[in-house]
C-alpha cells in the first residue's frame, strides 16, 4: 500500500510541474531566457512558433517564451503576424545577450576544426573569428539542434557555435566562449500566458497593442497626437500588412504605462476615434535590463 501512495503522489508532482514552451531544441538561446527568468519550470522545446502557442492553448505548457526582436537583425520574423490571434497574453519581457560559444566533442582541439555549424543568423556575428583561425561556415536549421546531431555523430573536424548550455547539454567541449564580433547583440523575449495580468504593477509598466486606424486622410497622425499631448512615451511603433493587402495596415506598439493611468486612458481614448479597430496583447512590468 505504501509503495502504491508513493506511485501516486509522483505522479500527482509530475503532473503539477509547470512547464514553459519555446521555439527550437533544448541548449537554445530561448531556451537559455526560460532559465534566466523562469528557472523554476520545466522547458518544452518546440519545432515552431505555432507549436509553441498550441503548447499553451492546449495546457500542455502554462507560459510561451517567444522572440519578439533583435538589436541587432530587427523584428522575428511572424511573430508579429502571429500573437494578435494567439490567443495569448504579454505578462514578461526578458532580454538575453547573444553569447556565441565553439563547441566540439571530447577530445578535439581548436586546431583540430576545420568546420563551424550554425543557424545562418548567427555565423556572420562570429566571422572575425572564423576568418582568424580558417575555419569554413556550414548553415545549420538550429544552432542547438546542430549541437545535438553533432554529439551523436563523433565527428572530430567540425564544431559548432551555439549558447553554452548546449554545450552541457549534449556533452560537448567549449573550445572558446564569446566569440562574437560585437558584445551588443541582444534578443527581447516575451512571456505570454493565456490569463492577462493587468493587476501587476512596477514602477514602469508596459502595454502592448495592435491597432488599424481608419481610412481617412492624416489618420496616423491624428492617433499618435494624444500620446504626445497627454505625455505618453511610445518606445516601439511598426507597420506591416495584413490580409495580403498593401492597403490594409496594422500597426504594432508599446507603450510605458498602464491602461489604467488617467494619461494613459485618454490617449487610448483618442486613439479609438481614429481607429478601426484596437487589442491590447499585454500590460507587464518593464525588465530591469531594458536599456
Amino acid at each position: 500500500m505504501y509503495k502504491c501512495i508513493q506511485t501516486t503522489q509522483l505522479e500527482k508532482k509530475k503532473k503539477m510541474t509547470k512547464k514553459i514552451a519555446f521555439q527550437g531544441a533544448l541548449g537554445a538561446y530561448s531556451h537559455e531566457a526560460c532559465n534566466a527568468v523562469r528557472p523554476d519550470l520545466e522547458p518544452l522545446a518546440c519545432k515552431t512558433f505555432d507549436q509553441v502557442i498550441a503548447a499553451v492553448n492546449s495546457g500542455k505548457a502554462e507560459y510561451a517564451m517567444l522572440p519578439v526582436e533583435n538589436s541587432t537583425y530587427g523584428r522575428v520574423a511572424d511573430i508579429h503576424r502571429l500573437l494578435p490571434e494567439s490567443g495569448l497574453h504579454i505578462i514578461d519581457e526578458t532580454f538575453t545577450r547573444v553569447r556565441i560559444s565553439m563547441m566540439a566533442n571530447p577530445g578535439v582541439s581548436l586546431q583540430d576544426v576545420k568546420i563551424a555549424r550554425a543557424h545562418l543568423v548567427l555565423i556572420p556575428q562570429a566571422q572575425k573569428f572564423l576568418d582568424k583561425h580558417g575555419i569554413r561556415s556550414e548553415t545549420a536549421v538550429d544552432s542547438a539542434g546542430a549541437a545535438a546531431d553533432l554529439a551523436v555523430s563523433g565527428e572530430t573536424n567540425v564544431a559548432v557555435m551555439a549558447s553554452e548550455i548546449a554545450a552541457d547539454i549534449y556533452g560537448l567541449n567549449v573550445l572558446a566562449r564569446d566569440i562574437e564580433d560585437h558584445g551588443h547583440n541582444t534578443t527581447r523575449f516575451l512571456v505570454m500566458s493565456t490569463d492577462p495580468n493587468y493587476e501587476h504593477r512596477a514602477d514602469t509598466m508596459l502595454t502592448t497593442f495592435v491597432f488599424q486606424v481608419r481610412n481617412i486622410p492624416a489618420a496616423l497622425y491624428k492617433a499618435m497626437g494624444g500620446f504626445a499631448t497627454n505625455g505618453v512615451n511610445m518606445t516601439k511603433l511598426e507597420s506591416y500588412m495584413v490580409g495580403g493587402s498593401f492597403t490594409a495596415t496594422q500597426f504594432y506598439a508599446d507603450i510605458e504605462g498602464h491602461p489604467d493611468d488617467p494619461n494613459v486612458k485618454l490617449a487610448l481614448d483618442e486613439l479609438a476615434y481614429f481607429t478601426d479597430s484596437i487589442k491590447i496583447l499585454g500590460v507587464y512590468p518593464a525588465s530591469p535590463l531594458r536599456g
